[in-house]
């Protein structure tokens, strides 16, 4: 099922930027979301069960988005304003930072009352709350330094593959080269 939603979320992401690569890059963030969610399970000592399963597909949409923001900001200032791939990451970095550390601030927060809590029916809410925060604050310590990396590696890869990319032979044929 997760590889059915990975699946799924790589063709609309395609899509929507007209890219191989970009989603590639955009899904690079997710498994410190599920290294994280996981190793928070095992620290407190709680299973993964369905409960914690439904964090890990939340933590999903809320680190993906994070990793939209900043990757739709940089190529947005590729195309319109003609900068380089490393200034215009850096600069998505720096105007996407708040934006990302409030949703994610406000998730993380949104979960720590069903980590900690305490009273009827919590021991069912519990790993759904652990997972939130442990895979949000492993992944948001390494999205922000590792998707820029991932955007200047992806977008080398692209430069050095443009070499020895076919042109279209009607184009040739029809400007005479």
């Amino acid at each position: 099922m997760f590889f059915a939603a990975i699946v799924t979320v790589y063709i609309v992401l395609g899509v929507l930027y007209e890219s191989y690569i970009h989603p590639i890059t955009i899904l690079s963030t997710l498994p410190s979301a599920g290294v994280g969610a996981i190793l928070a399970l095992l620290l407190t000592g709680n299973d993964l069960g369905v409960v914690g399963l439904i964090g890990i597909i939340l933590l999903i949409g809320i680190v993906k988005k994070n990793a939209i923001m900043m990757i739709d900001f940089a190529l947005e200032a590729e195309r319109v304003e003609h900068k380089p791939p490393e200034e215009a990451i850096f600069q998505a970095c720096l105007l996407r930072f708040r934006p990302i550390m409030m949703t994610t601030m406000a998730a993380l927060l949104g979960g720590l009352p069903l980590a900690l809590g305490r009273g009827t029916g919590s021991e069912l809410r519990h790993p759904l709350g652990i997972t939130i925060v442990g895979g949000l604050l492993l992944s948001q310590l390494l999205t922000l330094y590792t998707t820029p990396v991932v955007y200047l590696w992806f977008d080398r890869l692209a430069h050095r593959f443009e070499r020895f990319q076919i042109g279209n032979p009607i184009e040739e044929l029809a400007t005479g080269d």
